[in-house]
């Protein structure tokens, strides 16, 4: 089925302030999650429990660096299974929300991964990232995660999509029209789990990494309407709106969904694993 949907990470064309509206807009949208930091442990969803079970099949538990962890959603899934890792974020209110979250749970370095510099630290078993790793520069973070990595060490990210889910319902389709009216997405079609794209020829041509496991997995969340705007206040293209337009599309997301107490998200995920040459 067809139907219009809004880009998660799209950059919309009205913006607001704190975020500074004179840095380019790729970065805009990147430090606009610092802002976020008080609703994104609450709202952002976890791996499932799928992905994590394949990670362990693949790599056994060891030294990781996460990148990008916002407030340690995944971080704590990580520790869960074994992991003993060290997560790199750019925000400084998300890496002081990370903290609070998870103690000595994991260490939490707040620096920009694009320019962090590990000092002594010793090598890592695995460098991942989760819906991080397309905000990274793409000429130097293939190369910077395989400085950081030991003889044999391995590459696995991921991010978390809007798919297609079972008995789709029809509030994404109605909200549309106010989307379009924000300039928040063009139409395009609902994507299921089969038609996320993966990046397997990036990775091989990075010249640093051999591909040895892509996965896909699906999941649904159910949202009460107030935690499904706080879901869309987590997002970038959603964080800049400025007051007018996020007031017009809160507006309507409740009028469409009167009467309606639960609305469920599909969820989707491309793993990708990654052995250094």
């Amino acid at each position: 089925m067809w139907k219009a949907v809004a880009v998660d990470d799209g950059a919309p064309s009205r913006l607001r302030h704190p975020v500074a509206a004179d840095l380019p807009a790729d970065r805009r949208l990147r430090a606009g999650f610092d802002s976020a930091a008080d609703r994104y442990h609450r709202a952002r969803p976890r791996a499932p429990r799928s992905l994590l079970d394949r990670l362990v099949e693949l790599i056994a538990p060891g030294r990781a660096l996460e990148i990008g962890p916002a407030t340690g959603v995944v971080t704590e899934q990580l520790a869960d299974i074994g992991f003993e890792v060290t997560a790199v974020e750019l925000g400084s209110s998300l890496a002081a929300a990370a903290r609070a979250n998870l103690g000595d749970r994991a260490e939490i370095v707040n620096a920009s991964f694009d320019d962090w510099d590990p000092g002594g630290l010793p090598s890592f078993d695995l460098v991942v990232a989760a819906t991080s790793w397309h905000w990274l520069d793409p000429a130097t973070k293939y190369d910077r995660a395989a400085r950081l990595l030991g003889s044999g060490g391995h590459l696995a990210f991921w991010a978390a999509s809007h798919i297609e889910a079972p008995d789709a319902d029809p509030f994404y389709d109605r909200i549309q029209e106010t989307y379009d009216l924000l300039g928040l997405g063009p139409a395009s079609r609902l994507p299921g789990v089969d038609d996320l794209a993966d990046r397997v020829d990036e990775i091989e041509a990075s010249g640093r990494f051999d591909v040895i496991d892509v996965s896909r997995h699906a999941w649904t969340t159910d949202y009460s309407v107030d935690g499904y705007l706080e879901l869309l206040r987590t997002f970038s293209g959603h964080i800049v709106l400025d007051t007018a337009s996020w007031s017009r599309l809160e507006r309507d997301i409740r009028r469409l969904l009167t009467g309606q107490e639960r609305l469920v998200r599909g969820w989707g995920a491309v793993l990708h694993v990654a052995r250094m040459r």
